[in-house]
């Protein structure tokens, strides 16, 4: 959840959508994204809307956090109306969701559920840090209807991990991957396990590169994303790039080390089905992330919290910053909107084309325009596109290779 807010056209303060958002509503796959935006300590590289208990300021508490975030899932509800829209998928992100109690958690979804309902087989998931629990509180948060669990495991290299501000101990994933198995995140019990890894620290090695893919598959997870390191303009990690203290990201190593991860993990079994997520798949796709599927199929979704983007027919719009702010608006009675846009079709055929090119299912050949269509052979010829996939099923499937240089290739499918 980024930290800087765009621009965009004022937002109802009752959080109406137009009629044209709410036609079809309940055909589409629907989501919550709720977003809680508090850590223990700022990391260096990251420019999400989070805020150590220093920052919140006086009059604002985690402990209120989740008065506010039920309020506004009730404010979905009314604005939604009466129709029927069974959630598919809940999200919580931060921030360190875990830093709430286990209860707390429990209330968000149990609220959700109450408003709308929750579908045959919902996936539940909740991000934390590995520091952040223990089996008592997994087991509480599995018994309040999680069933998803997401650790920012980041790297087992200390240094590595000291140089993100990042402040778990690496010796520490194994033992609280092995206690959310026992709670009944496996697959066996309904549930899954993720680990997210970042590449391309500085001083990173590809050494050190290697030992956290392979102390991440010894763990034996149900999903890895594993995603570059950007330097965020703002973070203290710019500055300190900025000072010359340290190097910026190089490209030819970031690709390497995309390949290396690549390979292993295809080798452990967990295949790619976005550019930067892999999952072990028996033949269903169970352990794909079906939230982030959504998000990548432009589905409908409502984001929960300060800061957070929701999208609902082809409206987009996002909630004020400040926890206390978006309180204030909650405690009045009226939407935390900050502003919001009205996408016309072009805008979300190009979005389309941005965001399903870089699933593993590819993109199909009516989404691109004649230029965008002309363009693929080409690709094919790069070895940057799939041709069989082309030209037998016409649709728009990246190789490894295309996978290396998905913004390229988008730019050459929208011109």
């Amino acid at each position: 959840m980024p930290s800087a807010l765009p621009e965009g056209d004022p937002a109802p303060s009752d959080g109406a959508l137009p009629e044209s958002a709410l036609a079809g509503l309940g055909s589409r796959p629907f989501g919550f994204y709720v977003h809680v935006p508090f850590c223990r300590v700022r990391c260096g590289y990251c420019d999400f809307n989070t805020y150590t208990a220093e920052e919140l300021g006086s009059g604002v508490s985690r402990a209120t956090y989740v008065d506010h975030a039920v309020a506004e899932v009730r404010l979905a509800r009314s604005v939604l109306g009466d129709v029927d829209v069974p959630v598919a998928t809940v999200f919580l992100g931060g921030g360190t969701p875990t830093l709430l109690p286990p209860q707390d958690l429990g209330r968000i979804l149990a609220a959700v559920d109450d408003e709308f309902g929750l579908a045959p087989g919902a996936e539940v998931t909740t991000e934390a840090n590995p520091d952040s629990v223990d089996g008592a509180y997994l087991e509480r948060l599995r018994e309040a209807g999680y069933n998803r669990i997401s650790f920012g495991m980041q790297s087992a290299v200390p240094h590595v991990l000291a140089t993100l501000d990042r402040t778990h101990d690496p010796e520490r994933v194994p033992g609280v991957v092995a206690a959310a198995r026992a709670a009944g995140f496996d697959r066996a019990g309904g549930g899954s396990i993720s680990l997210d890894l970042i590449y391309g620290t500085p001083g990173e090695s590809a050494a050190d590169w290697t030992a956290s893919l392979e102390a991440a598959l010894a763990c034996e997870p149900d999903h890895v994303s594993a995603y570059s390191l950007i330097v965020e303009e703002g973070t203290a990690l710019a500055r300190r790039v900025r000072r010359g203290e340290l190097p910026m990201p190089d490209d030819d190593d970031l690709a390497d080390k995309y390949v290396a991860a690549d390979d292993l993990l295809t080798a452990a079994g967990l295949q790619w089905y976005e550019v930067s997520n892999w999952a072990r798949d028996d033949g269903g796709g169970e352990a794909r992330c079906r939230h982030n599927l959504g998000y990548w199929a432009g589905a409908d979704w409502w984001g929960v919290g300060p800061g957070a983007h929701s999208h609902v027919g082809g409206v987009r719009w996002w909630n004020v910053k400040h926890p206390a702010a978006y309180g204030d608006r909650l405690a009045g009675g009226a939407s935390p909107a900050h502003a919001r846009e009205v996408l016309d079709d072009e805008t979300r055929r190009v979005e389309r084309v941005l965001l399903e090119v870089r699933v593993r299912d590819g993109l199909a050949d009516d989404l691109l325009d004649d230029a965008g269509r002309a363009a693929v052979p080409d690709l094919a010829a790069r070895g940057l596109v799939d041709a069989q996939g082309w030209e037998q099923a016409g649709r728009v499937v990246l190789t490894r290779s295309g996978r290396l240089l998905a913004d390229a290739v988008v730019r050459e499918l929208i011109g």
